[in-house]
């Protein structure tokens, strides 16, 4: 069966089609088209993701991607006529009523691109930025009545679980009977850090979370204390891998601030529970006193935000690593998948794949592929070719709604 999947969750316009063949206990897929088209440019003259600007690409930008799209998977085909049926636009014109630039687009492309032969589709529900995500949602209402297709609500964080089975090439298998449960998953992001304990497939047990920021949120929110641009994660790694590769060969006579040490909150706590908001004041506090010695501190060669840069990443991939080893140990946990955008941290990957061999456990680590960290729509395709197999379509799609806080 083919799947036409759609993820809006933020500020990743993004469309896959899949193609799923079961084959005794396993499924083998295909990739028949994937693409997506990031905000990031934009949002980084801001600082951050604004929701109403995310939702106005994602209206300007979800057409041409399927469009692309269809293409890639030789589905695309325009025909001269229009096709015209009233009762179908009444209700596509209801449906996109909150989606004003969509709603023209639509008219003015939709009626020319021929039915595919999609059996399903997939779409993110939450979690999420509900701005965005109702764009999404929108669409595949649209495309639903249009095409006369059955739409699978899909939860965004069961994607990111499910991103570490595509790798190198358009093919992968997922087995059934593979021996990996129970299995556990740290989910780290932007919006969330979770760490979810996997029974079965499809089963799930949260069994910690953050209790306010998330480490994604907290990265990008200290990299902004630090005057670096947005998205600020991978520009605090990059500071911080600088720091620990000039340490080894630094002179014996120290800096005037060598001496920076960060708490790491809830570290030792009986639960499984994180935060970070403490982190994130306790570098507010820091840059405060360190502008009273000297205002320019931040501009001196970039050393003390290196410093900085260097205890914070530590402090906070600490955390999760010694949070996500003590649910290894008292679940007996053999596969632990990593997902999320901050799972491409290679010092994260770095540190809980020595964690792992020097506590002797025999758990198999899995990363999703760097291009597959972030949000994607091939991701959300597996989990509906998942959730359609258990019958998870909906019933009623005007009841499909935009959930912001949706939980696993």
């Amino acid at each position: 069966m083919k799947i036409l999947a759609i993820e809006t969750s933020c500020d990743e316009t993004a469309i896959a089609i899949i193609e799923a063949q079961k084959v005794g206990a396993k499924t083998k897929f295909k990739i028949l088209g994937n693409d997506l088209s990031s905000q990031i440019a934009l949002h980084t003259q801001y600082g951050g993701v604004f929701p109403m600007m995310a939702k106005r690409e994602h209206e300007k930008n979800i057409i041409s991607i399927l469009e692309k799209v269809l293409t890639e998977a030789k589905m695309f085909k325009k025909i001269k006529t229009p096709i015209s049926d009233i009762k179908k636009q009444t209700k596509i014109n209801k449906i996109l009523d909150r989606e004003n630039e969509l709603k023209i687009l639509w008219r003015e492309i939709m009626p020319f691109i021929k039915k595919p032969n999609i059996d399903a589709i997939a779409v993110t529900t939450g979690p999420g930025l509900e701005p965005a995500l109702w764009v999404g949602i929108s669409f595949a209402k649209s495309l639903s009545t249009y095409w006369d297709i059955p739409i699978v609500p899909v939860n965004h964080m069961e994607g990111h679980i499910f991103s570490i089975f595509p790798k190198k090439g358009n093919t992968f298998t997922i087995d059934s009977n593979q021996k990996i449960f129970p299995m556990m998953s740290l989910l780290v992001s932007g919006g969330h850090t979770e760490l979810i304990q996997i029974k079965d497939w499809m089963k799930y047990k949260k069994i910690g979370q953050t209790r306010d920021d998330a480490a994604g949120e907290a990265f990008d929110k200290v990299a902004r204390m630090l005057g670096l641009p947005y998205p600020g994660g991978p520009e605090i790694s990059k500071l911080a891998a600088i720091e620990r590769f000039v340490e080894p060969f630094k002179s014996s006579s120290s800096h005037p601030y060598e001496s920076i040490i960060l708490p790491r909150p809830m570290i030792h706590s009986k639960d499984y529970d994180f935060s970070f908001s403490g982190l994130k004041t306790a570098v507010l506090y820091l840059i405060r006193d360190l502008r009273k010695i000297n205002p320019d501190i931040l501009e001196e060669k970039n050393i003390i935000k290196q410093k900085i840069a260097r205890e914070f990443e530590d402090a906070a991939i600490e955390v999760l690593t010694a949070k996500t080893i003590k649910a290894i140990k008292e679940y007996e946990i053999k596969t632990l998948i990593v997902g999320g955008g901050v799972s491409a941290n290679s010092y994260l990957q770095k540190i809980i794949n020595e964690k792992i061999k020097e506590n002797k456990l025999k758990t198999r680590v899995h990363f999703p592929s760097k291009k597959l960290t972030g949000d994607n729509a091939l991701m959300i395709a597996i989990v509906g070719y998942f959730q359609y197999k258990n019958k998870k379509i909906a019933k009623n799609i005007n009841a499909i709604k935009a959930q912001g806080n949706l939980s696993l």
